[in-house]
């Protein structure tokens, strides 16, 4: 089977040649699979000339029909040949799959309303949400503890997370300190749903997600949570010429949109490498008299990844970012790249890949849907590798979208 690829305006016309059995859907789907990753939304399959094509090929067809209708995309079989049309009427799907028609192309109309920012490689979409809308920080526990790992029961708060909180810190779902003593690592929650990383040795990610009356709940060694409304939604992509966009450079547009010096950010995005740590061992173990982040000893406390990480993957960040050295935040972030500002901490939920659907999205929805459809695969909190000759640098995304929420207040204490 040949394939090849024509862009229309605003459509990807694929057009296939042969015969689309078993063998072949394996390749088609690859071939769309990395189309949609690419940005492709609106795509017409011309099956002109297929002269056969079995259930598998129909599997194909149906699996990024339902895909793309998700995310508000469309997709099409265009001018099918008459073994094609026949297998599809048949199966009675020919009037959901089947245009005529060629695609046309128009070129689609921006949305009264939303305004237009351009960053080098990047155009950002901004979406007013709430524009007079700020955050509230909470800084709760004691950061200033982790070098020494001297987390005691006294240093572990309770604390619950309901859809209007988002959070990133250390912490585990759990009843009693005991219970958590060996399990405390890297956690986030957003709009309902925790993520976290257990330190126990499994290694695999585990998840809380509210339903009915049901709140996440966790007990918390330390963390940064914001509650409030978020002022604007900011959309993000990259030129394909460019590929991807680092974090640094989305948390500045951010800082800039939202005209403020700092900000409560939670990020959907497609990513294009993760640079990151998690702790390997709960930093309320005392095993150890010497510092966690000391050599060679730091190797046994902490995985990094050495090089970009889950790419082509679908990533759920939360965190906080200031753009000045004299913020009330200044204890609790650290530079994001070279440069010292802006500064930050951001933690990352890793997931299988899904395309993001264009326009306006709504975060609860958003994240109630990753959590329900997607594979947790990792918890991150993310970093910059500034090692001068082996250093792989930061994280790099290639589309996605931001809530962004100035932050009015910050203050010590439990929500």
């Amino acid at each position: 089977m040949e394939i090849t690829k024509k862009q229309i305006g605003e459509v990807l016309e694929i057009r296939i040649t042969g015969r689309l059995d078993a063998y072949w859907s394996d390749h088609l789907t690859n071939c769309l699979s990395d189309a949609i990753r690419e940005g492709a939304h609106q795509i017409s399959l011309n099956m002109s000339e297929v002269a056969y094509m079995s259930s598998a090929g129909i599997r194909v067809l149906l699996q990024f029909y339902k895909q793309l209708k998700g995310i508000q995309g469309s997709f099409v079989v265009s001018n099918p040949s008459e073994p094609v049309k026949m297998v599809l009427e048949l199966a009675g799907f020919g009037d959901l799959l089947i245009s005529e028609t060629a695609p046309q192309g128009e070129p689609s109309t921006k949305p009264s309303g939303i305004n237009q920012y351009n960053l080098d490689n990047t155009s950002f979409e901004i979406f007013d949400c709430a524009p007079n809308a700020s955050l509230k920080c909470r800084i709760i526990g004691n950061s200033e503890l982790l070098p020494a790992h001297s987390f005691c029961e006294e240093h572990a708060y309770t604390v619950s997370f309901p859809d209007s909180t988002f959070a990133v810190g250390l912490g585990a779902p759990g009843n009693t300190f005991e219970d958590c003593r060996g399990r405390f690592g890297e956690f986030l929650t957003v709009a309902g749903a925790a993520a976290y990383l257990p330190t126990d040795g499994t290694n695999v990610p585990d998840y809380l997600v509210s339903s009915g009356a049901f709140i996440p709940k966790l007990k918390i060694l330390y963390c940064l949570a914001c509650e409030g409304t978020f002022s604007k939604m900011i959309r993000f992509e990259t030129k394909k010429e460019t590929h991807a966009i680092t974090l640094t450079k989305i948390v500045d547009a951010c800082l800039k949109i939202a005209n403020t010096e700092a900000a409560g950010i939670v990020m959907v995005a497609e990513s294009a490498g993760l640079m990151g740590a998690a702790l390997r061992q709960s930093p309320a173990l005392h095993t150890s008299d010497a510092s966690l982040f000391e050599h060679p000893g730091i190797q046994d406390w902490l995985s990094f990844t050495s090089e970009r990480a889950y790419a082509r993957s679908l990533t759920l960040i939360a965190g906080v970012a200031a753009s000045t050295e004299r913020h009330a935040l200044t204890s609790m972030v650290r530079p994001l790249g070279k440069e010292p500002l802006p500064a930050g901490h951001f933690h990352t939920a890793v997931f299988s890949y899904r395309p993001l659907k264009k326009g306006e999205m709504d975060l609860k929805t958003t994240v109630s849907t990753l959590f329900e459809s997607e594979t947790l695969q990792a918890v991150l909190h993310l970093l910059n590798d500034d090692r001068e000759i082996a250093g792989a640098g930061q994280s790099e995304f290639v589309r996605g979208a931001c809530w962004v929420g100035p932050i009015s207040e910050v203050i010590t204490g439990r929500i």
